[in-house]
């Protein structure tokens, strides 16, 4: 299993960066209630399907969503797993950071 101290950093900062665009946040809130169709993302965001597309690059980049085809159809969901790490990730800061003292930059 990969834990936070052992993922390869590429996925934290693809993860980051997939979630700090708008669009994605989005797509992903979609997702929360369910797999959905690329037709119906495009429906729901009001966006063109190649606009969509690049956002879905991003995300599926970063190990956020699953895409699964049936027929000529891609549905997506989203890959929880990754969204567990990241949130570990930011636990394992806020656990095991230690704020020493201010000091002076000549000491």
């Amino acid at each position: 299993m990969i834990t936070p101290t052992t993922t390869p950093p590429h996925l934290i900062i693809a993860g980051f960066h997939a979630l700090s665009e708008p669009i994605r946040i989005k797509v992903i809130e979609l997702l929360r209630q369910r797999e959905l169709c690329v037709c119906d993302l495009c429906d729901a965001l009001e966006i063109s399907q190649s606009k969509l597309s690049f956002h879905l690059k991003n995300l599926k980049e970063a190990n956020l969503v699953n895409s699964r085809q049936e027929g000529r159809w891609i549905y997506y969901s989203l890959n929880l797993p990754q969204f567990q790490l990241l949130e570990q990730y930011l636990a394992d800061i806020h656990r095991n950071s230690v704020l020493s003292p201010r000091r002076s930059c000549c000491e």
